[in-house]
């Protein structure tokens, strides 16, 4: 009980020494405290997603192996969702491919999607946070997750996708820093 009440002083003694300190040339971040949808890893898949273009890639499982490696090669990607009647009965990789088919020493024009897909899908839908999704990737091994909004899945984030945010939400905060370190050496000279 204690602490809240030391907490309460200590942010009227900032909000207080703001406004004293604005007038006579200092530049006072405005709010320090980040909420929870600007810290990386409360972001919601919802958001990290609307600057992603939502191209979804799939394949039928009585679709053959080359098929679905030749839209891989075409479309620059590495992962497939295998779609039946519209829903979700599993996912096929380059790696799925590679190791089932290539070094199984079958053909690929005879080898059916549905023969090589993994069927226990991991996946994660629009609520779930930047944390999570890097946490089931660790958990389970993979590269890949597969977005559900309402059952239907309507996107795929990757490792690389993730990664790309980090990088960009870093190079953010790093320029926060960057100017309020400026502004405060520019305040004090």
């Amino acid at each position: 009980m204690q602490f809240f009440a030391y907490f309460f002083v200590i942010c009227r003694i900032g909000h207080h020494l703001r406004r004293r300190l604005r007038p006579i040339g200092f530049i006072i971040m405005e709010d320090p405290i980040r909420r929870p949808d600007q810290i990386l890893a409360y972001r919601s898949l919802r958001q990290i997603l609307q600057s992603k273009p939502r191209a979804l890639w799939t394949v039928g499982p009585a679709d053959n192996a080359l098929t679905a490696l030749q839209l891989m090669a075409d479309k620059n990607i590495g992962f497939l969702v295998v779609l039946e009647h519209e829903a979700m009965v599993g996912v096929l990789s380059e790696r799925d491919c590679a190791r089932r088919v290539v070094l199984a020493k079958k053909s690929l024009e005879a080898t059916a999607v549905a023969d090589i897909m993994v069927r226990q899908v991991v996946s994660v839908d629009l609520a779930h946070k930047f944390a999570d999704c890097l946490r089931l990737m660790h958990q389970h091994g993979i590269r890949h997750l597969p977005v559900l909004d309402q059952g239907k899945v309507v996107a795929v984030v990757s490792i690389r996708d993730l990664l790309s945010e980090a990088v960009a939400h870093h190079a953010k905060i790093i320029d926060e820093l960057e100017r309020e370190r400026l502004t405060i050496f520019t305040s004090t000279a």
